[in-house]
């Protein structure tokens, strides 16, 4: 009995020890947030598959250039043998008559061995070429698809990190709207206030207590979104470092760097300069098709025949085994297919153009995203500036009122406008401050230094 207690008594503290750890909540700065979500996004799990594919692809058209060997195997038991019909002049010496003669042996076996190089084959050669681009092209994928994790995770990051500020500000709100109402709720107990201005203080709390109903909800389903996008599972619960926007604020006030706009190093523009790279070597493998080709081949077989089923046994055996080898050159040479490979040139061409193009439209998109940026940050910074002076003078207007109508110099339609002109200064300062980190965080990618947000 008592062991079973103490079992029991084992289960119960393992089962309170695995809840507590399932359920501890994770501290996630940018950077944690950023290297986790490398090391667990779907999408980027499968681009690195897919460049492993890659590697993989090139293994396969590099084995086209080197030597293919193949054996084979046969055994054959002719249960009813062909005939030969001979001229009686020829078998035994009986003019005008046939003679019905059985060919071959009953039992036939060959074992051989076939061996192919390609000497000279220009599709195969480009073939290899263009695999190892392809390998590189993959690569590129894969550098592509991580530079748009950071992207994605960051932005969900900073809107969270403001959404989570939005809630602080609502709820100082609301701290000081209860107060106000325990005050002016005395104040009526004892003749000293209105009703109505009880009541329309409670109206704006029960205002703000719904605001953050709906904030709190709007916080749940972007802390999914960030999850989703960092592969975490939605049930880990997180938390965010509260005091990151300081950091913002003190970055925002320094002078702004634009860095460097070097088109060549986005991995936008190296992607299609190796779709253009890709091309010119399909356009060479079809250009091949009109060289001959030519292939080196070796050959070697060993035949045993025999009537009885006895090929196998060895010296008693009553079959007769001889060999047969040769070797040789394959030459083709393509005359004429129809005019199939010169539409698969023209259509090539086509398609370099469709991609020069691309090139084009990409050169300007990145550019005007890069010169947008720039501009966003300038008026961003110039926001901040303004936002925060006028965080300070709703501050002082709010402190000024509050005195004012606690001494009764002021109505509380005046206290409660003052109050609202702080929340919104507040929340208006704070949005300021993420719209920075956004354009902020465009900059950073029309530079190319996406990677730079791990460190």
């Amino acid at each position: 009995m008592k062991k079973w207690i103490v079992s029991l008594l084992f289960l119960s503290t393992a089962g309170t020890f695995n809840a507590n750890a399932q359920t501890e909540t994770k501290q996630l700065s940018l950077q944690e947030a950023l290297k986790y979500a490398l090391a667990n996004n779907q999408k980027l799990a499968v681009s690195r598959l897919e460049e492993t594919i890659g590697k993989l692809k090139t293994e396969e058209i590099r084995a086209q250039a080197l030597p293919q060997v193949n054996a084979n195997g046969n055994l054959t038991d002719n249960i009813k043998k062909q005939v030969m019909v001979l001229p009686g002049e020829l078998a035994g010496g009986a003019p005008g008559t046939v003679k019905v003669l059985e060919v071959g042996t009953t039992w036939n076996t060959s074992i051989s061995g076939e061996l192919t190089q390609q000497i000279y084959n220009q599709s195969v050669f480009t073939g290899l070429k263009a695999a190892r681009s392809g390998e590189e092209y993959y690569r590129l994928q894969t550098a592509q698809t991580t530079e748009n994790v950071i992207f994605d995770v960051t932005q969900l990051y900073y809107q969270l990190l403001v959404k989570k500020e939005k809630m602080s500000v609502l709820q100082t709100n609301i701290d000081k709207l209860t107060r106000l109402v325990e005050t002016t709720k005395s104040q009526f107990d004892n003749g000293l206030a209105k009703k109505i201005d009880l009541d329309r203080i409670k109206v704006n709390l029960v205002n703000y207590q719904t605001q953050k109903s709906q904030l709190e909800n709007q916080l749940k389903v972007d802390e999914n979104r960030l999850k989703q996008k960092m592969g975490m599972p939605i049930e880990t619960p997180v938390s965010l470092p509260s005091l990151a926007l300081s950091d913002i604020e003190r970055k925002a006030a320094a002078t702004a760097d634009f860095g460097t706009f070097d088109l060549g190093s986005r991995t936008e523009t190296k992607l299609l300069k190796k779709t253009e790279e890709l091309q010119q070597y399909q356009k060479r493998a079809y250009l091949a098709e009109y060289y001959p080709s030519l292939a080196f081949k070796g050959n070697y077989s060993y035949n045993g025949l025999s009537n009885k089923f006895d090929i196998f046994k060895g010296g008693n055996s009553t079959a007769n085994w001889y060999g047969m080898s040769s070797i040789g050159l394959t030459l083709k040479i393509p005359i004429f297919d129809g005019f199939a490979r010169r539409s698969r040139v023209k259509q090539a061409n086509v398609t370099l153009q469709k991609i020069g193009q691309q090139l084009e439209e990409n050169k300007l998109n990145l550019n005007t995203a890069f010169e947008n940026a720039r501009l966003q940050l300038l008026n961003n910074l110039s926001t901040i500036k303004t936002q925060k002076e006028n965080v300070s003078l709703a501050d002082e207007v709010y402190s000024s009122t509050q005195n004012n109508y606690n001494l009764g110099l002021a109505s509380l339609t005046d206290l409660l406008n003052a109050e609202t002109s702080l929340a919104e200064a507040q929340n208006s300062y704070n949005e300021a401050l993420l719209q920075y980190k956004l354009a902020e965080l465009d900059l950073i990618k029309s530079n190319g230094n996406l990677p730079s947000l791990l460190n």
